[in-house]
């Protein structure tokens, strides 16, 4: 592994495959639990973030997703996202971002080809049947909760709940395909892989720089602090994505939409 400065990465006609994990949303203010030593309210993140939790008390679980749901329109993309979504402008379909956030603020940022592996904060869906899940950015802060209409108006019923991937839930397969396919795609072309704001040292980001060196990729790390699988990147970028990734893309002086 080589530790570098913030020479750019040789994009032109290259293919690019971007993770972001917390540490990207952290850098426009968003806590996290291990800011709070995986604490929330006293509570075990198990408590609000599984099946088992949601189905013990739903009214704590929605009132952890529906606080995240306004402390996210407090905050703003920042310069590291903004530099993310000039780079897929310039690069087009030869681009795919996969990130590991829940906050959407790669989308205000102009990012367009993205997978949200671990769903999204303002999405809901049902816990009972295959609703597909909607666009949903209200709080239930109250002791009434969402119901499915559909499963009412089949004689059953069902509480609504985040659509977010919790502890002991499957990745979504057409997720898992979809970035396969990126990464074996135009197998010609130059090819980078980059995990920025994420240890890389759990799935997804492990596996991930596993596939793509796989293929042929050169792996680069963009991270606060050095991971423990750091050695299977081939670049190092120690700092704050905000700070260093206009100049490692290329991007400087671009503006997102």
């Amino acid at each position: 592994m080589e530790v570098t400065s913030l020479e750019a990465l040789p994009l032109d006609g290259a293919r690019l495959l971007i993770l972001t994990g917390a540490g990207v949303s952290a850098e426009s203010g968003l806590a996290t639990f291990r800011d709070s030593n995986g604490l929330w309210e006293q509570h075990r993140v198990e408590d609000v973030a599984s099946p088992e939790g949601f189905e013990r008390d739903p009214h704590l679980v929605w009132k952890f997703y529906s606080l995240r749901r306004q402390q996210a329109t407090t905050v703003h993309p920042n310069a590291g996202h903004a530099a993310i979504a000039a780079v897929e402008r310039r690069l087009g379909d030869r681009f795919l971002l996969v990130t590991q956030n829940v906050d959407g603020l790669h989308q205000r940022a102009g990012s367009e080809r993205v997978i949200e592996i671990h769903g999204s904060l303002f999405r809901t869906k049902c816990s009972g049947c295959d609703l597909e899940p909607f666009d949903d950015t209200a709080s239930y802060l109250g002791r009434i909760l969402p119901t499915c209409d559909r499963c009412e108006a089949r004689g059953g019923s069902a509480l609504l709940r985040p659509d977010i991937v919790w502890f002991g839930e499957m990745l979504d397969p057409g997720h898992l395909r979809a970035i396969d396919a990126f990464i074996r795609a135009d197998p010609g072309r130059p090819f980078f892989f980059m995990a920025i704001g994420t240890s890389g040292a759990v799935w997804p980001a492990a596996g991930l720089v596993n596939h793509a060196r796989a293929v042929g990729a050169t792996a680069v790390l963009v991270n606060a602090e050095p991971a423990e699988n750091a050695s299977r990147f081939h670049r190092f970028v120690q700092g704050k994505s905000a700070e260093v990734l206009p100049a490692l893309l290329g991007v400087e002086g671009s503006a997102s939409r």
